[in-house]
């Protein structure tokens, strides 16, 4: 069986790595997997991309233009939204590689035309990594469940029209998608709930297949070495923070996090004993003030780099708003670190409440500080997180695992397409 894996990157964004993680999952239970990405940053020789320097520069451009028509909406939200209305050359790439199957990732940013997907003559299997592929061009909905209907008049673009770009993307969609051989994978239940509540993807097959990680990679390491290779104090209790853009994403709510901290900071059982680790963000120019001394890492790109950062720290904390299946979770638990987040998305599918870490109901700072000092007040239990943690990833989100799980969606659908 040959697969082909489309995704805008082959790193440098969540979607992206967990994509490129799928696909090296693939090549270890011996699946002949190709990505075809636009913008490829690792060395990986099974990872194609754009050859000559033109195309590499048009690639570049390509973002800049799929943005244009959102400058008819100057009061929108300055959140991802996504046209996909750029012409793209994938038919002819895909077929230079000729696989049985087409898994789809991420592949916004101009990188696959709306209407492209019906010119595959393939079966096609979409990796929903947010909510894009079924709405009319928001990655996260917020409150809004126009996409349950046609979209129009949409939040975001702080539009009052019904036939405004949002209807014209879900029309596209709609119209483009009608006979299409296409099967959905959602990494958590929440997103395959929301798809299945969708009007674009009700009636189509849905797969809930988590993302996977290299437990080689990420694991336990002794927390003296980690902190002393990272520089960080020995004797206080790390609160972890981060994400690919830890402070200028809302939707990771570091905004959140401080009156979360400034809360802890204030309790006698914590004063002087906590500090804070930020990584995916250098220290601002004006830093907010936790009431806790904070360690600012900047950008770290590397898995041993990260894995030492989870292992160095005693809690890993995820206030997101909205996400789906953050890597950083389950990075985290991975390396035996608990972690506490709110009860939304995909959070539950690793965090098991009281058992490998803590779900606060959202969004109440309050709770959020009172699980932060649940998880380190008791350190025999303390211990019993820690252990549950890793063994909640052996169990249920190696690579292998997941692999195994594609390649048997993948040969279901070929025998049923024959």
């Amino acid at each position: 069986m040959k697969v082909c894996l489309l995704s805008n990157s082959d790193s440098q964004g969540g979607a992206f790595i967990a994509a490129h993680r799928l696909h090296k999952g693939l090549h270890r239970i011996s699946v002949a997997a190709t990505m075809l990405v636009n913008d490829k940053t690792t060395d990986d020789y099974t990872v194609l991309s754009p050859a000559s320097k033109l195309m590499k520069g048009w690639t570049k451009l390509i973002p800049t233009f799929e943005k244009l028509p959102l400058s008819l909406y100057n009061q929108r939200e300055r959140t991802p939204y996504s046209i996909q209305w750029l012409p793209d050359r994938l038919v002819s790439r895909v077929a230079q590689i000729s696989p049985d199957i087409i898994n789809l990732h991420w592949i916004n940013a101009g990188f696959l035309q709306i209407e492209t997907l019906a010119k595959f003559k393939q079966p096609l299997v979409w990796t929903a990594h947010d909510m894009w592929p079924f709405t009319g061009g928001c990655h996260y909905s917020g409150e809004c469940d126009r996409y349950t209907q046609s979209c129009g008049h949409c939040p975001q673009l702080k539009s009052q029209q019904d036939g405004d770009i949002s209807r014209w993307v879900w029309w596209r969609k709609s119209q483009a998608w009608k006979n299409l051989n296409l099967t959905i994978v959602t990494p958590s239940q929440w997103l395959a709930d929301c798809a299945r509540n969708s009007s674009l993807f009700q009636d189509l097959r849905i797969e809930v297949i988590a993302n996977g990680l290299d437990i080689q990679r990420y694991k336990p390491i002794e927390k003296k070495i980690a902190r002393h290779l990272l520089g960080l104090p020995q004797d206080k209790q790390l609160i972890l923070f981060g994400a690919m853009t830890a402070t200028s994403d809302r939707r990771k709510g570091f905004h959140l996090l401080l009156p979360v901290l400034k809360k802890l900071s204030q309790w006698e059982i914590w004063q002087h004993k906590l500090e804070l680790v930020v990584f995916g963000a250098s220290e601002p120019v004006n830093p907010p003030d936790f009431g806790l001394k904070t360690h600012y890492l900047g950008r770290l790109n590397d898995d041993i780099s990260l894995a030492l950062v989870y292992a160095a720290a005693d809690i890993f904390v995820a206030p997101s708003i909205e996400d789906n299946l953050p890597n950083t979770v389950m990075e985290a638990l991975a390396c035996a670190t608990p972690s506490v987040a709110f009860k939304i998305g995909g959070m539950p599918d690793m965090i098991e409440h009281q058992q490998n870490g803590y779900l606060a109901q959202p969004f109440d700072v309050e709770e959020l500080a009172k699980g932060i000092s649940w998880v380190l007040e008791d350190e025999e239990r303390y211990q019993k997180l820690c252990d549950c943690a890793r063994d909640k990833i052996e169990q249920e989100f190696t690579l292998e695992i997941q692999a195994s799980k594609y390649l048997k969606l993948y040969n279901d659908i070929l025998e049923s397409s024959e």
